[in-house]
């Protein structure tokens, strides 16, 4: 085998459940999921001193628009990390925001080391909103948590644009909780099934994920539930954003970390990592949709989930039904029914779609999620030579998608991954609709949501068709009996009158 075949040799997650008032700092949770990591592969400390390459996904707070400011944390992550552990790396970065930032780490990261670049990198991300955001309720104070601030800024990696223009965060598209129920009405719109049969399938969905995040010792809501109780609202699973109740939903606020280190086999063998440890990244791939909501050709398909999967599959010269593990990203259930139509699996495959558990029950750690779903892929591929295991990870509102093909078995031809140029040429050339930010008249509703507050619901958003046929975002009246009217039945197709506010559209539905 080529010595500059990259191998995953070790993975660690740590998930801390104490006292807000005394919960790690960030960069404690980093160091920690390291040193397990490190253990894992039985490397220890002297073998994270040796690391010539670290990547760090971005903490949530400093995503683009954050008003978490007042958190302290270090303004260069990598450098800090680094520090703590002894090393030096030559090539340290810190992602951008998206939830495909792991997996996008590992697929870069084992393309270095195919290239002679790198022998023996760290990928490692923390989210740390669960004790901080408490810490900040409560006045707890973070006196523990800061860090020296005499560092440069970190190089970034990865696409640094936000997610959504201006135009569509004036009219709130700029939250995942907003826009990810639109993509799930215009699914459901699409195939015909009604508000109540939909529901229905989205508790049967997501009742086997909390069944495997109650046996995940690392999982943030270790409960199995059934499907009636994740869809039925009550006060406990109030409305968020329709037509998902709080259990359908992602939970960010949470204190996890997870790392993977990758080698050489070279350098896997002067550590002298034995060979049943390592894991072998067989396919990959990464790309993105049309990057703003309203430029996609539809909110019910995702071509950059398709694309990568299947050329993933090339890569890793098998087929889906050589696959034995996945976990597919989960922030909300239309994710993952996207997710498993464009791949070609059926929504009752017998594999399941989860080795975690999930978002909404695992925990939805920021950037980071899917590094506790290749850390734990890597666990069940090692308890089972020869399996294969599929992660897809998805960032900002199903726009940015990385896959990765695992497996124990050694690859059969040297590792090459793709510019993801190849794949993204393709996705940038398909036709969508024009758009327009000062409709006026007559228009359709294209998919739609209602964002609910504790006390009840106090927004409508709308993507709609003027009588041109021009795609336009516009909030509804929030008058009771309009919000109320757009949760009682189908609403994609209803008719009505669009016009022109000073800061945002109107649509009024007929």
């Amino acid at each position: 085998m080529d010595g500059k075949t990259p191998v995953l040799i070790g993975a660690g997650q740590f998930t801390y459940r104490g006292d807000p008032g005394a919960s790690p700092a960030p960069t404690v949770l980093l160091k920690i999921a390291a040193e397990r990591a490190a253990a894992d592969a039985g490397i220890g400390a002297a073998g994270l001193a040796q690391l010539d390459g670290l990547a760090v996904a971005g903490f949530t707070i400093d995503a683009p628009g954050s008003t978490r400011g007042m958190i302290p944390h270090s303004v260069n992550p990598p450098a800090s990390l680094a520090r703590e552990l002894g090393a030096a790396p030559a090539w340290q970065v810190y992602s951008h925001m998206g939830g495909n930032t792991s997996q996008q780490l590992v697929n870069v990261i084992a393309e270095r080391i195919a290239k002679g670049e790198t022998q023996l990198a760290l990928a490692v991300g923390a989210e740390f909103l669960g004790s901080a955001v408490k810490r900040l309720t409560k006045g707890l104070g973070f006196d523990d948590w800061h860090e020296d601030d005499d560092l440069p800024e970190p190089q970034r990696i990865g696409d640094g644009r936000n997610g959504v223009t201006p135009y569509e965060a004036r009219h709130a598209l700029n939250r995942p909780i907003n826009i990810y129920p639109m993509f799930e009405n215009a699914l459901r719109a699409r195939d015909g099934r009604s508000v109540s049969d939909h529901q229905a399938r989205l508790g049967k969905l997501f009742a086997p994920f909390t069944q495997v995040a109650a046996n995940n010792p690392e999982a943030w809501f270790p409960t199995a539930r059934t499907a009636e109780e994740l869809v039925t609202v009550s006060d406990r699973n109030r409305m968020v954003g329709f037509p998902y109740p709080k259990l359908l939903n992602a939970i960010m606020e949470v204190d996890q970390s997870a790392g993977v280190i990758l080698a050489s086999v070279d350098k896997a063998r002067d550590l002298g990592v034995p060979e049943e440890k390592w894991v072998y990244l067989h396919g990959c791939a990464d790309a993105a949709d049309l990057w703003f909501p309203t430029d996609r050709q539809n909110y019910h398909s995702s071509p950059a989930m398709r694309l990568t999967g299947k050329h993933a599959l090339e890569m890793a010269g098998i087929g889906l039904s050589d696959i034995d593990y996945i976990d597919l990203y989960s922030c909300f259930p239309v994710a993952v029914e996207i997710g498993a139509e464009e791949l070609g699996l059926s929504l009752d495959d017998p594999r399941g779609f989860t080795v975690t558990g999930g978002l909404p029950y695992a925990g939805g750690p920021g950037n980071n999620y899917a590094m506790h779903s290749i850390a734990t892929m890597a666990g069940k591929l090692r308890a089972k030579p020869g399996s294969y295991g599929l992660v897809t990870a998805n960032g900002w509102y199903l726009t940015k998608q990385s896959t990765g093909i695992y497996s124990t078995t050694p690859p059969k031809a040297p590792f090459e991954r793709q510019d993801p140029g190849v794949l993204q040429r393709q996705i940038d050339a398909l036709a969508h609709p024009p758009v327009t930010e000062t409709p006026q008249g007559a228009a359709t509703i294209e998919t739609y949501t209602v964002v609910h507050r504790r006390e009840g619901p106090f927004m409508g958003i709308v993507i709609g068709r003027d009588a041109d046929g021009r795609r336009f975002v516009a909030n509804t009246p929030n008058d009771p009996a309009t919000l109320a009217s757009l949760e009682d039945g189908e609403q994609v197709g209803r008719t009505g009158r669009v016009e022109q506010g000073a800061q945002t559209n109107l649509f009024t539905p007929d």
